[in-house]
């Protein structure tokens, strides 16, 4: 049994130690919101926050981020109003098929976090996460609407 904070409750969890977060999120918890792409922490869709650190939750284990505040894309939102990075993908029709956004919002609402103002170099250095579709045009967009907004 592990306790998890995630999106600011606390909760037992009943999983080992070694339960990659990912599946602890999406299986037990039920946020599914955090997807499963590639299970070695390459891809970036499972992106969570934890403590406001961006974090690929595929490759990082219950056991290690117990006691912590975990973040997940259901989290973003306050008082059922969008991140201003939510709302920024929206404008720009960032997501196609979607399924990559989530981990790229998480990762993206880190980055401003702590470069509120990126470069283009500052977002490729920091945005890894792959997008299949290509939109990383609009992405880039995305960000800078975000950092200005």
């Amino acid at each position: 049994m592990a306790n998890l904070t995630i999106n600011g409750k606390s909760m037992n969890v009943d999983v080992e130690p070694e339960t990659p977060l990912l599946w602890a999120i999406r299986e037990n918890v039920g946020l599914t919101g955090t997807k499963y792409g590639c299970g070695i922490a390459q891809c970036g869709a499972c992106t969570v926050h934890v403590d406001g650190v961006a974090m690929r939750s595929c490759g990082v284990t219950v056991g290690e981020v117990a006691g912590k505040q975990i973040t997940t894309i259901e989290g973003l939102a306050t008082n059922g109003v969008l991140h201003k990075v939510q709302q920024a993908w929206i404008n720009a029709d960032v997501p196609q098929c979607g399924y990559c956004q989530s981990g790229m919002i998480m990762a993206v609402t880190a980055l401003l976090k702590d470069t509120p103002k990126p470069t283009d170099q500052d977002i490729n250095d920091a945005i890894t996460n792959i997008c299949r579709c290509g939109t990383f045009q609009q992405v880039r967009e995305a960000i800078h609407a975000a950092a200005n907004a």
